[in-house]
């Protein structure tokens, strides 16, 4: 990155990072590592799914966020008999006091806000789960034939409890690859469970200070897409991907073994975006290998499907994804070759 004045926006960013996480630690206690991934996934314009038990502060985290960030909130209870209607919103026959004129008016649904909280998304039928595809996707919902755009910046972030199955619906594959990360929420250490209780046992609730605009977090995204990342680097993140695809040419042995379906090419390119906005929210001007490192978890894990014998085994998907990080070498050819 050479332009003086995205140089500079690159530190205003790192400063303003740090002022955000300030507030989260108002009301969050601990959580690094999730609070850098959301921010993370955020600044690259890239949805969210939350995994965690019940009772680990998700749905304070998110609406903490939304607060500090100075963006609109919603947050829909996603239940078995929750409805497409009552996410995306529908048309309503409304009459005219004066001319007594009936026609249709478009009512929006909890979805038109900049930060959508899906809780327990895995709780609601097929139906209902599509209907936030087009939304994550296209930034817009199509009902009665009539597109309507969402707000920009617009983000999903959605939460599933991994340990209580029976009455949920497993999200397709489809819907999985829409969400750029996926973050694992897990239990606080014995200190932060003690600060937690103390803090919100007490008659005392921290306000919070926007610190960023919905103007300015649209123009980060777009500094975000302006990092350079070095040419074996962006192959580091293909091979990556490509590896936990069991199909094409000669996957590892631990990957053949134990994966029935890999990562797509969206994997890819979430991989390399991801680690653009890794290294903005660092201060860095360029890519490193490192932030591809760690942004893959979060980017891979949900895209890859294990069989039986990894169930079997007691292998997971991020038991895979290090086995990549670790046996995945750079290849610094492509650079070496440019720079000569």
């Amino acid at each position: 990155m050479t332009d003086q004045q995205d140089v500079q926006a690159v530190d205003q960013l790192c400063e303003v990072v740090g002022n955000i996480r300030r507030e989260l630690g108002k009301r969050i206690v601990g959580q690094d590592q999730v609070v850098e991934q959301l921010l993370t996934a955020l600044l690259a314009g890239g949805h969210c799914l939350l995994v965690g038990v019940p009772g680990l502060a998700k749905t304070l985290l998110v609406r903490t966020l939304a607060e500090a960030l100075s963006l609109d909130f919603s947050r829909v209870q996603f239940t078995p008999d929750l409805m497409p209607a009552d996410i995306t919103g529908t048309d309503v026959l409304q009459e005219d006091p004066a001319t007594r004129e009936r026609t249709f008016h478009f009512l929006p649904g909890p979805v038109f806000a900049n930060v959508l909280l899906a809780d327990e998304i895995n709780r609601t039928p097929p139906k209902t789960q599509a209907a936030l595809l087009e939304a994550m996707q296209e930034q817009q919902v199509t009902i009665g034939g009539q597109r309507h755009s969402l707000p920009q910046p617009f983000f999903v972030l959605a939460t599933q409890n991994p340990i209580e199955q029976e009455g949920t619906y497993p999200l397709p594959e489809a819907q999985l690859d829409r969400f750029m990360f996926e973050v694992l929420v897990d239990y606080p250490d014995e200190d932060e469970e003690l600060q937690i209780v103390k803090q919100t046992t007490a008659d005392y609730l921290p306000q919070i200070t926007p610190t960023l605009a919905a103007k300015e977090i649209l123009s980060y995204a777009q500094l975000v897409r302006r990092i350079p990342i070095a040419d074996h680097l962006a192959r580091y993140a293909l091979a990556l991907a490509r590896q936990t695809r069991v199909g094409g040419g000669l996957p590892p042995e631990m990957v053949a073994k134990y994966v029935s379906w890999g990562a797509g090419p969206r994997a890819s390119q979430n991989l390399v975006l991801a680690a653009k906005a890794r290294a903005a929210l660092s201060g860095r001007y360029c890519v490193g290998s490192e932030d591809i490192r760690a942004v893959a978890p979060p980017v891979l894990r949900h895209r890859i499907l294990t069989n039986f014998h990894a169930e079997a085994d007691g292998v997971t998907a991020d038991a895979i994804v290090a086995h990549l990080i670790d046996h995945t070498g750079l290849d610094t050819s492509l650079d070496n070759a440019a720079a000569s």
